[in-house]
């Protein structure tokens, strides 16, 4: 894939630089379970991306980065920022104790997620959930109606 490498600790690709300003510019996609460092965030917004975050954000064991990946959230423009489950991978480690974090991610366990995603980002979690919700929506082109939670 011209123009993308792969970053080494996701499924993810990075753009590389190499992309010309009129292909990038037109360009819509959604980076899915990023978990770059902070110039590949910014390579993936001049791009026009959106970036999802996944239950990799709930990792607190310091060699998976789940820490330096909320660091980097104020940094995504809410117009651009998607949580997502990765399911059924990346089940929440927020879910204690153990013994109780089922192995099979699933949306029902996304709550998690947005709950690390509204501390980072200095915002309560029904803000996120109402922002995150309209950008996937419009993003997808989903109908007001069909959107949970949403009222025409």
């Amino acid at each position: 894939q011209a123009g993308f490498q792969d970053n080494g600790n996701s499924s993810s690709s990075v753009p590389n630089g190499n992309e010309s300003s009129s292909s990038s510019s037109s360009r819509q996609g959604v980076l899915h379970c990023f978990t770059g460092n902070a110039q590949e965030l910014q390579q993936c917004l001049q791009l026009g991306l959106h970036i999802g975050i996944t239950g990799w954000v709930c990792d607190d064991r310091p060699e998976r980065g789940g820490a330096e990946l909320a660091a980097l959230l104020p940094s995504i423009p809410q117009d651009r920022l998607m949580i997502e489950t990765d399911a059924p991978y990346l089940a929440p480690r927020t879910i204690v104790p153990a013994k109780s974090r089922p192995n099979r991610n699933e949306p029902a366990l996304l709550p998690h997620v947005l709950a690390i995603v509204a501390a980072a980002t200095g915002q309560t979690e029904k803000a996120v959930a109402t922002k995150t919700t309209q950008v996937a929506a419009r993003f997808f082109g989903l109908p007001a109606a069909a959107v949970i939670g949403q009222t025409a």
